[in-house]
């Protein structure tokens, strides 16, 4: 399979053939992410704000696992701990950094770092989501988990958050439970894990539109938007 990365030049695309009048196809928007990544949570926002524009028309949404810091414990660390263990002593584990705070505030988002009392491994959360996606409410839980760990605070790594956040989602909380408490969906996600390498992930939010056109980064809604349509054409 060929992926493409359509160039930005100074945030303008370069000129795409015209569809000559053809409407799009259904497209499928794959995004990889990792829930404990800020920009991840800002990116989600930014491509809801454009999703709900003409440009949205047609687009499905496919949300695929990366994982950030794969070598964690399953039940995770103390993340005040683990910053100091990372960046000495001095590191403040309440600190947004001043531009994050910036573009989480544009995108209508407030962190809570200092809430943040442990830093996750993911993977289990990424489990869910594939749950999620069976049960048709994928994107509905990105949100919910997103929101419990940035803003609440909350542990994702925990089986009893987890099953909160898919009560919240719309998934019954004993079903989550009995397949949370097995392995279930694991070889999905570890599939998908090495299908993010080999297609040259390396970090997220990446956004992979139709197989072939890959999207780096938490871009503004304008670029997200500009970049949808263009591989609509392109498609077309």
């Amino acid at each position: 399979m060929e992926v493409y990365i359509i160039g930005l030049r100074n945030g303008v695309f370069p000129v795409a053939c015209s569809t000559g009048g053809l409407e799009a196809e259904p497209m499928q928007i794959e995004i990889f992410s990792d829930v404990v990544c800020p920009w991840c949570y800002i990116g989600k926002r930014r491509l809801d704000a454009v999703l709900q524009t003409p440009v949205g028309e047609g687009v499905t949404l496919r949300w695929r696992p990366y994982q950030l810091r794969p070598g964690l414990p399953a039940k995770g660390v103390d993340r005040a701990e683990y910053l100091r263990a990372r960046y000495g002593e001095e590191a403040d584990p309440g600190r947004v950094p001043q531009r994050l705070a910036a573009e989480a505030e544009d995108a209508g988002l407030t962190f809570d770092f200092a809430a943040m009392g442990r830093m996750p491994n993911t993977f289990q959360a990424h489990r869910l989501m594939e749950l999620a996606w069976d049960d048709g409410v994928q994107h509905q839980l990105a949100e919910v988990l997103f929101d419990a760990y940035f803003r609440a605070g909350k542990d994702i790594g925990q089986l009893a958050t987890l099953v909160e956040a898919a009560e919240r989602s719309g998934i019954d909380g004993a079903k989550a439970a009995q397949y949370l408490d097995g392995d279930a969906g694991a070889d999905r996600v570890r599939e998908q894990l090495e299908r993010a390498v080999e297609l040259g992930v390396s970090g997220v939010p990446s956004y992979l539109l139709a197989g072939r056109f890959t999207l780096p980064g938490a871009q503004t809604p304008e670029v997200m938007g500009q970049f949808i349509q263009r591989a609509k054409e392109r498609l077309a």
